[in-house]
């Protein structure tokens, strides 16, 4: 009988969140560094923030492999485009395919969101990552998912964006 590829799906992501995360900072969704401050709002309690360096903020859903992370960096960003720092995000997978790439609106600029099918160490993943700009700072979410379940907790990450406040925006 073939085994289920959701057991290493879980574990490559629980590693890749190892890599990438971490959570220092943040309280009642407000994130702050001392030099960075921004609001995600509230994440629904099934989500598990994790802590670990790397990352401003991450979440793991506790019950299905898909994870959330924001990060901010304001600090020698030298004003590259949204697509360039899209493809910095997307280092480490392979195989990887843009299903889609839009501009939108995000916290009063123009940010870059762009849905990928990829691998990470062989297992495929499906991602939604959003990269956007602003007061000197870059911004990137990423919301990862085993594939074709994207759509399963992507109401989370949508909520988190709509909830995204720069620096002391009200």
């Amino acid at each position: 009988m073939p085994r289920s590829p959701l057991p290493s799906l879980v574990c490559t992501c629980a590693v890749l969140l190892l890599v990438l995360a971490g959570c220092a900072g943040l309280r009642d969704g407000v994130y702050s560094d001392g030099a960075t401050r921004y609001r995600v709002g509230p994440v629904p309690a099934s989500w598990q923030p994790l802590n670990v360096s790397g990352n401003d903020v991450t979440y793991l859903s506790r019950d299905s492999g898909h994870s959330l992370a924001i990060n901010a960096t304001c600090e020698d960003t030298d004003d590259p485009p949204l697509t360039v720092l899209t493809q910095h995000l997307l280092m480490g997978f392979t195989a990887r395919q843009t299903v889609s790439q839009v501009t939108q609106p995000l916290s009063d600029r123009q940010a870059l969101r762009t849905h990928v099918l990829a691998q990470l160490d062989g297992v495929p993943v499906e991602l939604e990552l959003v990269v956007l700009k602003k007061d000197g700072c870059v911004y990137d979410f990423t919301y990862l998912s085993p594939p074709g379940q994207l759509a399963a907790r992507e109401a989370v990450f949508e909520q988190v964006l709509a909830n995204f406040r720069a620096g002391d925006e009200p």
